[in-house]
């Protein structure tokens, strides 16, 4: 049977004792009502089960409407995240205790294992999705960015970077001036933003453009010159992502190596995207 509010219960039964179709219909209405009126108010509290029914035009709203906020609203988002992660980890030791003292009356040491090892493993997995959702909108409000690395600083006091990312542009790379307009940049800025004095390296460019493919562009002429300068020093045009994709790249770039010096195929489990990567047998 399906779960039926206290309102509902409230309401007239057909004679057989369930639900007339047209009191169904009216709390559908009411709840996809209340589903809208979240979504348009600045704090989406969705459920999966919520979104699941949502209309596609009602799904693309809602995903155009998560990234606008998540740009604007980033840092105070990240500290709602802190806070949630906090309250979990709490929680978890809470259900811990709890689980303890209901183990202590049922018979056998299985059966208490399970108590209290379950909802950690649950809680656990919920702070990884929660940890795996918040990467990927981070990822996602970057994809049109490029991050220059190697442009000594202090080239901005006589130029603005936009400028200077344009001429530069303009020299190593003149005929990508006709399909791509630089003036179009939104924003240039160096990062990060504190300095860290053990680091002598200058902190890098990240260039926003307003067009994904004008980044895969740039990026590709670069790679085919393979030596990119600035006034006589290398510097370097790549991707730019959130600093935990990073950290899974350089694993998935170091479980690779080991597997070509083995010399045997092998294969290992992306978890965060479900995917298998295989490497082929080196001889």
């Amino acid at each position: 049977p399906s779960r039926i509010s206290p309102l509902h219960t409230a309401l007239p039964l057909n004679t057989d004792g369930s639900t007339p179709y047209y009191i169904i219909g009216t709390l559908k209405q009411k709840n996809m009502a209340q589903m809208k009126e979240q979504i348009k108010t600045p704090k989406i509290e969705l459920n999966d089960e919520e979104i699941a029914n949502l209309s596609d035009a009602e799904f693309k709203t809602l995903v155009i409407r998560m990234l606008t906020e998540m740009f604007q609203y980033g840092p105070k988002i990240e500290e709602k995240v802190k806070a949630m992660k906090s309250e979990i980890k709490e929680n978890v030791q809470g259900t811990n205790s709890e689980a303890k003292e209901t183990g202590t009356q049922i018979n056998g040491l299985d059966q208490k294992e399970e108590i209290n090892i379950q909802p950690q493993q649950n809680e656990e997995t919920r702070i990884q999705k929660n940890e795996e959702r918040l990467r990927n909108l981070r990822d996602n409000l970057k994809r049109t960015n490029i991050q220059i690395i190697g442009v000594p600083e202090g080239e901005e006091e006589q130029q603005e970077i936009e400028n200077l990312f344009e001429n530069k542009m303009k020299e190593k790379f003149p005929n990508l001036a006709k399909e791509i307009d630089f003036q179009e940049v939104q924003q240039a800025q160096r990062v990060p933003k504190k300095v860290d004095p053990k680091k002598h390296t200058p902190k890098h460019i990240i260039i926003t453009l307003p067009k994904i493919k004008d980044k895969e562009i740039i990026l590709k002429a670069a790679r085919e010159k393979e030596t990119v300068t600035h006034k006589g020093v290398p510097i370097r045009l790549s991707a730019y992502f959130s600093k935990e994709t990073l950290q899974a790249r350089r694993g998935w770039k170091d479980a690779k190596l080991s597997f070509r010096k083995e010399g045997q195929m092998k294969c290992f489990l992306n978890k965060a995207k479900g995917v298998h990567h295989h490497q082929a047998l080196i001889i």
